[in-house]
């Protein structure tokens, strides 16, 4: 029992010693504003008009059928003619100090 408990004394404060770590998942890509993405409901041809031709487009799959054009920045994903989503990339920051230090 005494052992039991000196355990429990000396694990006990590792716990409260414990950091909370926060990413900042908005913070990236923050050159290109989420006003600046295709929204939900518009039509290919509306973003098709306004951000130009993707760098990739993957065909349809699945039913209802969706679609993925990929841009350098973000993807759209259309389901049938519509957007359902816009998704930026990841842009690390940390590829710049790398870069230097090379």
């Amino acid at each position: 029992m005494y052992r039991l408990a000196l355990l429990l004394t000396l694990l006990a404060p590792t716990a409260l010693l414990a950091d909370t770590l926060t990413i900042p998942v908005g913070d990236q890509g923050a050159d290109l504003d989420a006003s600046n993405l295709p929204h939900k409901g518009q039509s290919k041809r509306a973003v098709l008009e306004r951000f130009g031709l993707a760098d990739e487009e993957h065909k349809p799959v699945g039913q209802p059928p969706i679609t993925r054009w990929d841009y350098r920045e973000f993807s759209v994903y259309f389901e049938y003619d519509h957007v359902i989503n816009s998704v930026r990339h990841h842009q690390p920051r940390h590829l710049d100090t790398v870069k230097e230090q090379q």
